[in-house]
């Protein structure tokens, strides 16, 4: 009895010792490993997932590789693209240099209000109130055909420049909101310069329907060249809104040319907008 005691408490005590954490390892069974033909069968599994997964993997790489035709453009621009954006930054850079008065912080700031001043006899509510007056002082018939045109002119340029300039939508070199003038005669934007367009519109005309002599023309050529270039001087426009606009000025002239009315058809429409006109007497 004494014996199978001992035999039972060494047991119990070999049982007690290897329950400790330390010799938890040695009552763990090693884990069975997976006969000839489970690791032939896994093998083969996997030897047939690897070119799912490398194909798997290879498909983003292409997809990211390709590129759409509107990104290789980009990428790649034709030298037209290249010399357009390069007229553009060069544009910005001049008109930014040349805004010297566009605050009265700028270089030439004490210039700002003479230089207004300039650009304000180019506009086009000037031009129309003082062609409204000058026509209601008319005795001639010669003087009132003349402008009755030209106020027609004036209108077609003014409108014509404010859809341009709607549908183009260019901000100038600075950023300025536009002033009250600018708001009555729809001067918005900077693309085409509507103050350059009127001014070479103007004087084309008056070049060629009044009699002046050559130092008179001088200064009416001087006058549309300072008119649109106070308008870079103040910040509103680049100097391609300037050219545009001297080109788009010229070009209504032409217009009005082609479709220039007869002094009938100009007593015809200032006795309607006096309220003289009758179509029986």
């Amino acid at each position: 009895m004494p014996s199978t005691y001992n035999v039972r408490s060494r047991a119990r005590e070999r049982n007690n010792v290897l329950s400790r954490p330390e010799f938890m390892s040695l009552n763990q069974q090693p884990p069975r490993g997976p006969g000839p033909s489970e690791s032939r069968g896994s093998a083969r599994r996997q030897g047939q997932n690897k070119p799912q997964a490398s194909q798997q993997s290879e498909e983003p790489t292409d997809s990211g590789s390709k590129m759409p035709e509107e990104d290789c453009m980009q990428l790649n621009p034709s030298f037209k693209g290249i010399a357009m954006n390069s007229l553009l930054a060069i544009d910005i850079c001049l008109s930014k240099r040349m805004g010297v008065c566009a605050y009265t912080s700028s270089s030439w700031g004490g210039c700002r209000s003479m230089v207004t001043l300039l650009a304000l006899t180019g506009h086009g509510i000037t031009w129309i109130i003082g062609t409204i007056v000058c026509l209601t002082r008319s005795n001639t018939l010669a003087g009132q055909e003349v402008l009755v045109n030209l106020l027609l002119a004036l209108i077609l340029d003014v409108m014509t420049v404010a859809g341009v300039q709607r549908l183009v939508k260019r901000r100038g070199p600075w950023e300025m909101t536009p002033g009250f003038m600018d708001c009555i005669a729809m001067d918005l934007y900077s693309f085409p310069a509507a103050h350059a367009s009127r001014a070479a519109m103007v004087s084309k005309f008056l070049l060629s329907h009044l009699v002046l002599a050559v130092p008179l023309r001088i200064l009416l050529v001087l006058w549309a060249f300072l008119v649109g270039i106070s308008r870079v001087l103040l910040g509103k426009h680049h100097l391609t809104d300037m050219v545009c606009g001297f080109a788009l000025g010229l070009l209504h002239f032409s217009l009005m040319e082609t479709v220039w009315l007869s002094s009938s058809t100009c007593q015809a429409l200032i006795s309607i907008s006096t309220f003289s006109w009758s179509p029986f007497f």
